[in-house]
């Protein structure tokens, strides 16, 4: 399906189940393409659909903690997995939750970087061109093999609708845009909220078997059942920061970073799928937030960091952002409001 010419065009409901399919641009499924056979990629249940392990693209092995460790031939297709996901919020059709985390952890070897792919994911998230890749630029590259497990049968989390509240990427050693990455990825940490429920995803990068990137994605699951908590008075939040710079985020930044990211979640994309979930207007990916701020500091950022953020408000589309940040030590704290009113939307630090 090709990209909507016109910012007011929306997906009626048929297409949020059925399509788009076309969840990465031509480069991207090129580079896809490269590292996956030419077989057919079977709907699955975080083991390709596959209880006795008899699919010849799944190599099961030991894990950690417990967890067992089912090997992918390459990165599975997005498309087939948001239909799922959305099939999966219509009534009778969806399956039931699984009352913990899955025990298994999904892996690929050889994922490569596709230079055109990248330099689309550059201009999107508003980084400079070059060969070292972008901390949440590994997060985009291995976000397949974590959907593949978030969309799998009995996950405690449905994905269609899901809060993205937090993000921490530790960055061992920079990437060059030539190596190859080994990923692996598992859920864990299953916890109550005042909401519902929360858990953390996490996506590990590594290269000739040294960890060189870590990614821990912090999801809630809203749940009617949950008890509500204090709300904080308005009131009481704090005057943001002197910003140092403004940005328009329109709504092609929420098509385009789809595109980009393999995120089809439909309240980034659609009115109709905001509007679904209780957003009156698409929202922002809160990881294209966090890629844009760090494309800001990115000439001050060290060799071997930590960048940990919290998505606070969500960045409606369109609208205008105030983007500041402040030394603090040899690291930054940094922020994202709205140039409106103030409120606050993300608030991060690089250590």
């Amino acid at each position: 399906m090709a990209p909507r010419d016109h910012e007011d065009d929306d997906l009626s409901l048929h297409d949020l189940i059925e399509g788009p399919t076309r969840d990465l641009t031509a480069a991207r499924a090129a580079a896809l393409a490269r590292t996956r056979p030419a077989s057919v990629d079977h709907e699955v249940d975080g083991t390709s659909g596959d209880p006795q392990g008899s699919q010849p693209h799944d190599r099961r092995g030991e894990g950690v903690a417990g967890r067992r460790r089912v090997v992918l031939d390459g990165l599975p297709a997005s498309g087939a997995l948001y239909r799922r996901a959305l099939l999966g919020v219509v009534p009778g059709v969806g399956g039931r939750r699984g009352a913990d985390v899955p025990a298994v952890e999904l892996a690929v070897g050889g994922v490569s970087v596709d230079q055109r792919h990248l330099a689309d994911y550059d201009r999107v998230c508003g980084f400079r061109l070059t060969d070292r890749l972008p901390a949440t630029y590994l997060h985009v590259l291995g976000f397949p093999l974590s959907l593949r497990l978030m969309t799998s049968p009995g996950f405690p989390i449905p994905l269609t609708g899901v809060v993205h509240v937090a993000n921490r990427i530790t960055v061992h050693r920079p990437v060059e845009v030539g190596e190859s990455v080994d990923f692996h990825t598992y859920a864990e940490n299953l916890r109550p909220h005042e909401r519902g429920r929360q858990l953390d995803v996490v996506l590990v990068g590594s290269i000739g078997g040294e960890e060189v990137w870590r990614g821990v994605s912090t999801y809630l699951g809203k749940e009617r059942a949950a008890g509500g908590g204090p709300r904080r008075d308005p009131g009481d939040r704090p005057a943001p920061p002197a910003a140092s710079a403004r940005w328009r985020v329109t709504p092609r930044v929420g098509t385009d970073y789809a595109r980009v990211s393999g995120d089809h979640n439909p309240i980034h994309t659609s009115k109709l799928g905001a509007r679904l979930f209780g957003f009156p207007r698409p929202i922002a990916h809160g990881m294209w937030s966090k890629a844009r701020c760090l494309a800001a500091l990115a000439p001050r950022l060290p060799e071997a960091y930590t960048v940990d953020v919290s998505f606070k408000l969500p960045v409606p589309l369109p609208s205008t952002v105030a983007f500041s940040a402040s030394a603090a030590g040899a690291g930054w704290d940094f922020a994202l409001h709205s140039a409106r009113d103030g409120r606050p939307h993300l608030v991060g630090s690089v250590r």
